[in-house]
């Protein structure tokens, strides 16, 4: 199938591609090629173009069968989650955590950085306390643990992360949430992290969850949106039982919500809490995952966030430091029939061609995936039934997910890590396990996904009880690779080693008026055979942060004739005609 976006009111390429071009004499510029493909620039990561792939070398098509092939012990991961159980099944337990690729290095290749969570107190286990675990990159399918030596090997009940280089300094930062309190790390320069959270001015404590660095005033300093669950501590841990005498895993019903936050950058490391005159507030948020994506089109970048057992939120960035909470009128916010689901993850991606970002969520077993057309004009149809993937995850629960091109025909898939949060569900629906297989769905086009779980191979195709999950191109072929956490066990990282060859480009952002990270930039590659659409960031998913390099498969085109960024500071910028099969470095004029 050809992608093509089209041009609509409303639709991105009308407000991206051509309201820019008259923006500034400055963008003139800029179209006519003053951006710079791996460029020498001193601060810019050390890219080799040869081990990144050169054009011809082996990688996916659009021909034959999905093949994830699991590299886990290969690789020298050796990583287990500790939940800390102890009989009382408490409600932070069935949470699992999340995972992470980042280049903290900036070497040119994606490290890995699994966070864990911790013994409770007073029923500690002997040996050392479990911690996140950094894994360094060899460049040859190995990874070495340097979590002691990069600073942090620091015990705490943690949940999800961030990657973003919050001061401009050309180097992966890190905010990890954690029951209790939240920790920012500092990257100094590739030689360890710094725990800087006590002169940030970032105070979160309580109970947050998945975290996205979004520049949404673009200033050109990255802000900080952190999703919160429930207020729950040890303390306030209510009874819940099935059989009226053994406690169960409560749900949070009970317990009453944790309002999300926002933390403005004001730049020189510190934060300030603006989550009340912003429009974020809000008792009613149970909030687990949270994508950033401009679903209007109008330059300014949007938040969507899921709820559990709560309507999800999607906050219109209205572009003068405030959101308007938009979910119910977009017709995102509850199911077509007007119930809220549990929301677990989510993506954002233009899987049609339409030129419109569109959301894929995750919930809970009966409750399907939604997958939530971008209809334009502000409206969105739920489309999971429809495609296919509703029926098909009709009795799974989804954590991690995302959209991801693994076979590279530029049209992108889903992939769903599966897992329940009750450890005896089998005994009450015969139909439904503990641990479950993840899903992987093909798109076909037209709007229609096919389950290609069990062509994904045996390593991949199998039960585990999911949580976390990440895309990233771990060893620079060409190919979305998958790293995923399992509640209470090891974590896995998955080559997607499918084997006919094709053609791809993959993009890496460099901002100097943006954000350094080009975190909201939207990437519009043209070929002979038509346009694709990504938004740069690295958020999604549960838990989780990934890969933030946009990988754009090209299916049957042999060149790109042009690569358009749209930088959050409104610079328009045309590259043509780029290098192909191999990861170039594009730096904001």
């Amino acid at each position: 199938m050809t992608l093509r976006m089209r041009t609509r009111r409303g639709g991105l390429r009308q407000c991206y591609f051509l309201a820019g071009l008259v923006a500034s004499v400055a963008a003139a510029c800029v179209v006519l090629g003053c951006g710079r493909i791996g460029s020498s620039d001193p601060d810019a990561p050390r890219l080799d173009p040869v081990r990144y792939g050169a054009p011809g070398a082996e990688s996916p098509s659009l021909i034959g069968k999905p093949i994830f092939t699991d590299v886990t012990a290969r690789a020298g991961i050796r990583f287990r989650h500790e939940t800390g159980a102890f009989g009382q099944k408490y409600m932070p337990e069935t949470m699992g955590s999340g995972c992470a690729f980042l280049d903290y290095d900036n070497d040119g290749w994606e490290d890995v950085l699994l966070i864990n969570s911790d013994y409770w107190p007073g029923h500690k286990a002997s040996g050392a306390a479990p911690t996140m675990k950094l894994y360094h990159n060899d460049h040859n399918g190995h990874f070495t643990d340097v979590t002691a030596r990069m600073g942090l090997a620091i015990p705490m009940y943690g949940m999800g992360v961030a990657v973003g280089d919050y001061d401009n300094d050309g180097w992966d930062d890190l905010f990890v949430t954690a029951l209790g309190g939240s920790h920012l790390f500092h990257n100094e320069h590739g030689h360890g992290f710094v725990d800087v959270t006590g002169s940030s001015g970032i105070h979160d404590a309580g109970w947050p969850t998945s975290a996205a660095w979004i520049d949404y005033d673009r200033d050109g300093r990255l802000d900080l949106f952190v999703c919160h669950y429930v207020k729950w501590t040890m303390a306030t841990d209510i009874m819940v039982t099935a059989d009226g005498i053994h406690k169960t895993y409560a749900t949070p019903e009970p317990y009453a919500g944790e309002s999300c936050r926002l933390y403005h950058n004001e730049g020189g490391g510190r934060f300030k809490d603006v989550t009340g005159p912003a429009g974020i507030a809000s008792s009613h948020s149970k909030a687990l995952s949270v994508v950033p994506l401009d679903f209007n089109g109008d330059g300014w970048t949007d938040i969507f966030v899921t709820n559990d057992t709560q309507p999800n939120f999607l906050f219109q960035n209205l572009g003068n430091g405030q959101f308007k909470q938009v979910a119910l009128g977009a017709a995102v916010a509850v199911s077509e029939q007007g119930t809220a689901r549990a929301g677990m993850g989510c993506d954002a991606a233009d899987y049609d061609g339409s030129g419109r970002l569109s959301l894929v969520v995750s919930n809970f077993s009966g409750e399907q995936l939604a997958l939530y057309h971008n209809d334009g004009g502000g409206l969105f149809t739920d489309r999971a039934a429809e495609s296919g993937i509703g029926p098909a995850s009709s009795r799974f629960l989804g954590f991690g997910m995302f959209f991801l091109d693994y076979d590279g025909d530029g049209r992108p898939d889903i992939f769903v890590n599966d897992g329940h949060v009750m450890t005896d569900i089998s005994i009450k629906m015969t139909d439904v396990s503990y641990a479950e297989r993840p899903l992987l769905f093909h798109n076909e086009g037209g709007g229609r996904f096919s389950d290609a779980s069990a062509a994904a191979g045996a390593n991949l195709d199998s039960a585990r009880v999911g949580r976390g999950a990440a895309r990233g191109d771990f060893d620079n072929d060409g190919a979305p690779d998958i790293l995923l956490t399992t509640n209470q066990n090891r974590a896995y990282l998955f080559r997607n080693s499918f084997p006919a060859p094709r053609s791809w480009i993959g993009i890496r952002l460099v901002g100097r008026e943006s954000n350094r990270d080009g975190y909201g930039a939207m990437v519009m590659v043209t070929t002979p055979l038509g346009e694709q659409l990504k938004q740069c960031t690295a958020a999604g998913s549960y838990l989780s942060s990934m890969d933030r390099r946009l990988l754009f498969g090209l299916g049957r085109a042999k060149s790109v004739s042009s690569v358009t960024i749209h930088w959050p500071s409104g610079r328009l910028q045309v590259v043509r005609p780029p290098a192909i099969d191999r990861y170039i470095t594009i730096i904001e004029p």
